[in-house]
């Protein structure tokens, strides 16, 4: 059985060129269910109107895609709540020089 580890973990392969930091330590996913072999993933972008959107959710469907064990992937795209800085890991913030 495909755990939500195994899929964040599929998830951090997926870079935003833009950043250079992975989707999930950038704080881009919001939620990781998986049931009955089917991947569930809600997530966000940085800005509404992202010029990456298309190539970023496509990537991370591919990326999910490509775990052993799962049949389907539904993504979800929210806004809600909208993305911040806080959101990062902290990995994410030094490498970008942000940390305290």
């Amino acid at each position: 059985m495909v755990t939500k580890a195994q899929v964040r973990e599929a998830l951090k392969r997926v870079i935003d060129p833009e950043i250079g930091i992975n989707i999930v330590d950038l704080g881009l996913i919001y939620d990781v269910k998986v049931e009955n072999d089917v991947a569930h993933v809600c997530m966000t972008l940085t800005v509404p109107g992202c010029p990456l959107a298309n190539m970023l959710t496509q990537q991370a469907e591919k990326a999910v895609r490509a775990v052993e064990g799962i049949k389907d992937v539904k993504l979800e795209l929210t806004w809600d709540p909208p993305w911040n800085p806080k959101m990062m890991s902290e990995d994410a913030k030094r490498k970008l020089g942000w940390s305290e």
